[in-house]
């Protein structure tokens, strides 16, 4: 019989495209993917490091494995398991632990499926994190992630994604465009271009420090693979993301008007100790640019809360400096300490009750931001692609500039571009529509 593997993704679209990889590579030596809740031989759980409840949720997991088929063989790879190695091997159940290059090989690694007495761990040093493996993903019927590039030689105080990825490094423009071609095929309408630092594209493309090409290169030869109905753009650093790439969006074909750019502070002197590459009026700059070019352009923001050193009158001042920005929603992080990162040792620790406290408030700019952003929304025609879920008798989908719409749940619509008009805000956020066309394929 053939044998069963599941998978379980914790953490960012990058994680989710490898996922994918590594299951092909399954299917290719001869086993099923099954869905994690159902009984399998093999469990593949790919960690996350970025946030502490990534790494308390890794036990938990293991745990529902274990109550699937107690006798699974059970694997851990990803950035908390080059991170952590040993404290995942340590919890019961886990069989094999593999760091930032052998996870592509895990098939290697498999032997006859026998639970292990104690985890084993195969985990190179980071610096040997030196070469590139391109991947893909299909997160549903409408969209797939594509990895452009890995690492990143950035050193911000608080982040653990060098120590876990390596250096920054970046697949060759003509796989990327081979890998766009192949998901092309597939029916799929919409391709997120993902990446540690996808802004520094071209390092490393050929095996050294040189940038080969440069985002602006990736995006314009993205933008003539036929087949491909969008291309988004996942995130970018502020300093990474130039005047010419906002240019050439505002006049690509597939390209989507929208941008999510890190800030992580509004005050440049938090801005510093993080030891970010730009001050915010560099990041007023971007924002400015894109709204100039792209009026109705969707622009999310990345802030960090409670790093030390945050006093009050520098959390207003980030409060102050989003609020008056044009900007469309926040992804809100709560700062917690990480292993060997700087900002672990640094003075001025913010009590976790008071960090809490300023989430909370960011998490309400940020509900804000979207109405306002989806109101100046209302009336204007827009494309939207559906997605595959049913819920509770809705169907979901967004437009271009990702507007989160509904409908009355159509199968028909499913991974279909359609010509709508934005009607209204409903209670729970979303947009209601009417269709401007007979439904069109």
């Amino acid at each position: 019989m053939r044998k069963k593997v599941a998978f379980y993704t914790l953490g960012c679209k990058l994680n989710f495209s490898e996922t994918s990889t590594i299951a092909r590579g399954f299917k290719d030596e001869g086993f099923d993917r099954v869905d994690f809740s159902d009984p399998a031989d093999i469990y593949v759980i790919n960690t996350c490091s970025v946030t502490e409840n990534a790494d308390k949720r890794f036990k938990t997991i293991v745990k529902q494995a274990q109550k699937s088929n107690p006798n699974a063989f059970v694997a851990a790879i990803g950035c908390y398991a080059q991170l952590k190695p040993q404290e995942l091997a340590d919890v019961d159940g886990v069989d094999l632990v593999l760091g930032a290059t052998e996870k592509f090989k895990i098939t290697d690694y498999l032997n006859d499926l026998t639970k292990n007495d104690f985890g084993e761990v195969h985990s190179c040093e980071i610096d040997e994190a030196d070469f590139y493996v391109g991947s893909y993903s299909f997160g549903d019927r409408t969209r797939a992630f594509l990895k452009v590039q890995d690492g990143c030689d950035y050193k911000c105080t608080y982040c653990t994604i060098p120590l876990a990825r390596g250096i920054s490094r970046s697949d060759t423009l003509e796989n990327v465009l081979h890998n766009a071609q192949e998901i092309s095929k597939k029916n799929i309408k919409e391709i997120v271009l993902t990446g540690v630092n996808i802004g520094d594209y071209g390092k490393g493309e050929f095996g050294n420090k040189k940038h080969e090409h440069t985002f602006l290169d990736l995006v314009k030869g993205l933008d003539k693979v036929e087949g491909i109905e969008r291309l988004r753009i996942s995130s970018i650093e502020p300093n990474l993301l130039k005047n010419e790439t906002i240019e050439f969006v505002s006049r690509s074909n597939t390209f989507v008007p929208h941008f999510h750019i890190p800030l992580q502070s509004g005050s440049n002197k938090i801005l510093k100790l993080m030891r970010r590459r730009y001050m915010k009026e560099l990041y007023i700059d971007r924002v400015t640019k894109i709204k100039e070019t792209m009026p109705d352009a969707c622009i999310g923001v990345d802030v960090i809360v409670g790093f030390p050193g945050e006093t009050d009158e520098l959390f207003l001042e980030t409060y102050n400096f989003l609020n008056e920005l044009d900007i469309s929603y926040l992804h809100v992080f709560t700062y917690s300490e990480r292993d060997n990162t700087v900002a672990a040792d640094m003075e001025g620790v913010i009590p976790k009750r008071v960090r809490a406290k300023r989430s909370k408030m960011l998490r309400g700019l940020s509900v804000k931001k979207r109405r306002a952003f989806y109101e100046s929304q209302l009336g204007t025609k827009r494309e939207v692609l559906f997605e595959s879920e049913n819920k509770e008798g809705y169907i979901q989908g967004f437009t271009e500039n990702y507007v989160k719409v509904k409908t009355p749940w159509n199968p028909e619509l499913v991974n279909t571009l359609q010509e709508v008009k934005l009607t209204e805000i409903e209670e729970d956020g979303l947009v209601r529509l009417e269709f401007i066309n007979e439904m069109v394929s």
